[in-house]
């Protein structure tokens, strides 16, 4: 029998990486959902990796500057040598930056906000660390359609920027919130994730890195500024919940330096 990961991997063999920003120091891609970062101890049975298709696609050693869950999709940076890659972590360790990303979620989740709640450490459990990440709706939508208990659908699409890195911490902070993240098979909503299957004929994780800002760690003076493009699978989901009209709408794809 054919587990999921193989055949995600299979999947994404046949496609180059999409890359979204290139300079002298830092290269950007758009990671597809469904591939992991580097090798994990987590998943054995992975056969691709963002790390080693960059490199072979550039011809090139590239270190990642900070980490995407699997199943996230969108911009992820990479250093080109060990200076960049000290100085962009710098940034990130500091919090100098700022990630936004967009996740569509159950119910409707009106205004804006902050969530103020710490997070058990997935791995020390006995660890408790803080976690802040702030929201803001940007459309909602229904469906007549029973989902779970509820006689129809509503879906909000949510723009989040987490202030710190916490694994998992948009996840969790929108189960929190009692409004999960579609596709989420860890801390999602079951039935929420058989009708994305049924409904909207995907099976992926709802959540996506949209943009990335930060002073540039290797130019003085010099802002990155690295957006994502449309992604296929992401906004026809939207779209068939008539969401697509915002989902796009301020995020264009990174540019070339």
């Amino acid at each position: 029998m054919t587990n999921l990961a193989t055949l995600q991997n299979t999947e994404l063999q046949t496609d180059p990486l999409e890359i979204i920003y290139h300079d002298a120091d830092y290269v950007a891609i758009d990671k597809p959902a469904g591939l992991l970062v580097h090798r994990s101890p987590l998943d054995k049975y992975a056969t691709e990796f963002a790390v080693q298709k960059l490199r072979d696609q550039i011809g090139q050693v590239v270190n990642p500057c900070h980490r995407l869950d699997r199943p996230t999709s969108g911009v992820l940076l990479f250093a080109l040598n060990a200076e960049a890659t000290r100085s962009a972590q710098e940034l990130f360790i500091e919090h100098r930056m700022t990630k936004t990303y967009h996740a569509l979620v159950r119910g409707w989740l009106d205004g804006e906000g902050v969530i103020d709640y710490d997070l058990r450490n997935e791995e020390k459990l006995d660890k408790v660390q803080s976690a802040v990440t702030e929201y803001r709706c940007l459309n909602q939508s229904s469906v007549e359609i029973p989902v779970g208990r509820y006689p129809n659908g509503r879906f909000s699409l949510v723009e989040l920027q987490p202030r710190t890195g916490r694994t998992h911490q948009l996840r969790r902070h929108m189960k929190h919130l009692r409004h999960p993240i579609l596709g989420d098979t860890r801390h999602g909503d079951s039935a929420q994730n058989q009708f994305l299957r049924s409904y909207c004929g995907q099976q992926l994780l709802m959540l996506r890195a949209m943009r990335l800002q930060m002073p540039h760690p290797m130019r003085e003076g010099e802002t990155l500024d690295i957006r994502a493009g449309v992604n296929t699978d992401f906004n026809a989901v939207l779209k068939k919940l008539g969401l697509q009209a915002t989902a796009h709408s301020q995020y264009g794809q990174g540019s070339m330096a």
